[in-house]
């Protein structure tokens, strides 16, 4: 088997003293931003995105190197271990691979099958399993095995229990189930149908709907899981089980017998009660991490174009964070993002006090020379925007207005961070400074927010949280590092992410 080193050199076009200077510089704990910039001489100048591509295939290599090991030991202890199977294991590239190879020797809650083996009936299931033409008929020698206590009364108890064990042999065949699954996944279909049809729903476009497993698309995998969840659909993998049946006969008989009836009913119950439910779980989750993938991967590139937006320099600012019925909420900042001046408006309805409010906008310009208005994008946007549009226009003031996406502010103010820094302010006027700040330098206002809160990717709470927040850390800190901070006036959640 080659080494992790050569798997990675090879998967990344990279050579082994390139691979092998990563590995030793991560292992000493250096962050991927830091070998990029300040171990180009050791890395061969390899870029941040590549380096990202690495960490992740070693941590997964080693993972499934440390799962060999448990597995052999697993078998091992059993006295099951042949060199085949370690030669089977070892050789495994994928952690699915070992897990079916382990599936025969991990340890089993109480099944038909063990029952009968607990019953006697096990030599009968290898005479099955054998398809020893010269025995003689499977009755008789199960009339031989009756067991009234163990619940096998008559011979045709006896041998469907004998089948039992043999329909969970058939499953357990890490080979078997290999080739149904890459059958499955070639000519399968997602299946989706309506739980209460009468019902309406946002899922409604799904209420009969069938795509081929090898073309449905990211995102309505994700739509089908979430309306799964919600109990409003009903999800197969739906294949030909004749078919399925009939090419697992062609893997297993051997000609007509006395045992090729059994074996054949043995076959197809083993096919239709074990292997096409794991099958279906299998497919389920690789279209599932596909699809998270994927949508992970979006969600960084769009934080990452968030987090690069230029700062605007000099911005002297009024900040809205709209609302109805508790008004709206302002902010003054100058142009190093100081609060100056902070209140509470009601431009909307219930209480629609708009002169009020463009009054107030006035005072503040004239005071603390205000030049850009901000409003957040939220409840309320919309009408607080007129009324701001209508001051600017009334006024002639030399000031314009813009909208910010909110997303995250909420989050934010109410954060612990948010407290530790304005601990006099109430969550609603630091909400308010947020959306200001994010317009004079956006990197240095998001980076106080989990990135997945920031809203520019789909699906966020379905996905594998685990893994959404390496995606989005990876990103923050390659940004930060890339533009650089300013020390005389980064915050400390900013100064966190430099490498």
């Amino acid at each position: 088997m080659p080494s992790i080193q050569t798997t990675i050199a090879r998967e990344l076009n990279l050579t082994a003293a390139q691979v092998a200077a990563v590995i030793d510089l991560v292992d000493q704990g250096n962050t991927i931003p830091f070998i990029a910039r300040y171990r180009k001489e050791a890395t061969g100048g390899i870029d941040d995105a590549t380096l990202r591509d690495l960490d992740e295939r070693l941590t997964y290599l080693r993972n499934l190197e440390a799962r060999k090991d448990e597995v052999l030991r697993a078998i091992e202890e059993q006295g099951k271990l042949t060199a085949d199977l370690r030669a089977k294991i070892d050789e495994a590239t994928v952690m699915q691979r070992v897990e079916d190879l382990y599936k025969p020797y991990r340890k089993k809650r109480a099944t038909r099958a063990s029952k009968a083996r607990d019953a006697g009936l096990e030599p009968l299931a290898l005479l099955i399993l054998a398809q020893d033409r010269s025995a003689k008929d499977p009755l008789a020698v199960a009339s031989g095995l009756v067991n009234p206590e163990a619940g096998y009364p008559t011979p045709e108890d006896a041998l469907q229990g004998a089948q039992d064990i043999v329909a969970e042999v058939v499953a357990d065949d890490a080979e078997h189930v290999a080739c149904l699954r890459a059958a499955t996944k070639r000519n399968g279909a997602l299946s989706i149908e309506a739980v209460d049809a009468s019902e309406k729903t946002v899922y409604e476009a799904y209420y009969d709907f069938s795509e081929p497993l090898s073309r449905i698309p990211n995102h309505r995998i994700l739509a089908v899981n979430r309306g799964e969840k919600e109990k409003k659909l009903k999800v197969k993998v739906r294949t030909d089980a004749d078919a399925a049946i009939s090419q697992l006969e062609r893997r297993i008989l051997r000609g007509d017998g006395p045992f090729a009836a059994p074996l054949k009913a043995a076959i197809a119950d083993g096919y239709k009660r074990l292997i096409a439910p794991s099958v279906e779980r299998d497919l389920r989750a690789e279209l599932t991490e596909r699809a998270e993938t994927d949508a992970i991967r979006v969600f960084a590139k769009n934080t990452e174009n968030l987090l690069q937006q230029r700062p605007v320099r000099g911005a002297r600012i009024i900040a809205l964070d709209p609302g109805y019925r508790t008004g709206c909420k302002v902010a003054v900042l100058d142009e190093y993002g100081k609060l100056l001046d902070h209140t509470t408006v009601y431009p909307t309805p219930p209480r629609s006090q708009v002169k009020e409010t463009q009054a107030q906008l006035a005072a503040y310009v004239e005071k603390h020379r205000i030049n850009v208005i901000v409003i957040g994008n939220g409840t309320g946007s919309r009408e607080t925007e007129e009324v701001v549009a209508d001051y600017i226009a009334r006024s002639k003031a030399p000031v314009r207005y813009t909208i910010v996406n909110e997303a995250g502010a909420s989050v934010y103010s109410a954060s612990k961070l948010a407290s530790e820094e304005y601990p006099d302010l109430d969550v609603t006027t630091r909400g308010a400074m947020s959306l200001g700040r994010r317009l004079q330098d956006p990197l240095a206002e998001l980076v106080k927010i989990p990135p997945q809160a920031i809203g520019v990717g789909q699906y966020q709470h379905d996905l594998n949280q685990a893994a959404l927040e390496r995606a989005l850390t990876g990103v923050v800190e390659n940004v930060v590092n890339r533009v650089g901070v300013d020390l005389n006036t980064a915050s400390a959640s900013l100064l966190g992410y430099v490498s």
